[in-house]
């Protein structure tokens, strides 16, 4: 694709695809399988080759593809979920800075990815250790990352690991964003040309 905003749309799609399960579970205590898989595998993916190779396939991605397009169009109707994604990306940046931070969530990748190529990344012990591995780091971390949702499902162990998994796979994507040049300014002057890029994607 010619397009030079093509990688970090796909961040950005990983990131909203991640997200959109986060604010789904907390609200109703479930989550969509393929789409919580996609972002899993994802952080595991460390040495990927290209964005793309980070989610595997389009179709893994494209969940989150739909939802940034609504966004970029202005034409999505859960305004929680932007407020969530500024807040993953300010963390982001606190994250990066924090070599012992970085260096522990490493580590611990390391550790859970023979379960997770085993078991599957969304296997219930796999997500307990993931988020496990998030509250015991980056959660420590300021600005703290606030879900809102229904208190019935935000009080049961498994929906906040799951919860709190899938927050880490949004990390990866904000960091692989950065990575691919984006910044906050795209949001401000490039929506269009991300827009572009996005439907690039779907077509």
């Amino acid at each position: 694709m010619s397009n030079r905003y093509s990688d970090r749309v796909l961040a950005l799609a990983g990131l909203a695809q991640a997200l959109h399960q986060v604010r789904r579970i907390a609200d109703t205590g479930q989550s969509e399988g393929a789409a919580v898989q996609a972002v899993l595998d994802s952080v595991f993916r460390i040495d990927a080759s290209t964005p793309l190779a980070v989610y595997g396939r389009v179709g893994d991605i494209t969940p989150g593809l739909r939802v940034l397009r609504g966004y970029l169009a202005k034409e999505a109707q859960d305004d929680g979920l932007p407020r969530l994604a500024m807040s993953v990306l300010q963390l982001e940046r606190r994250f990066v800075r924090e070599d012992d931070t970085v260096h522990a969530v490493t580590r611990g990748l390391a550790e859970i990815a023979p379960r997770a190529e085993q078991q599957g990344s969304a296997h219930p012990d796999v997500l307990s250790s993931l988020g496990g591995l998030y509250a015991d780091t980056i959660s420590h971390l300021r600005p703290r990352v606030m879900v809102q949702g229904n208190p019935h499902y935000l009080g049961q162990p498994g929906v906040v690991a799951e919860i709190r998994a899938i927050l880490l796979a949004a990390v990866r994507s904000a960091v692989l964003w950065r990575q691919m040049g984006g910044t906050m300014w795209d949001f401000v002057f490039s929506r269009r040309q991300m827009l572009d890029a996005v439907e690039d994607w779907l077509s």
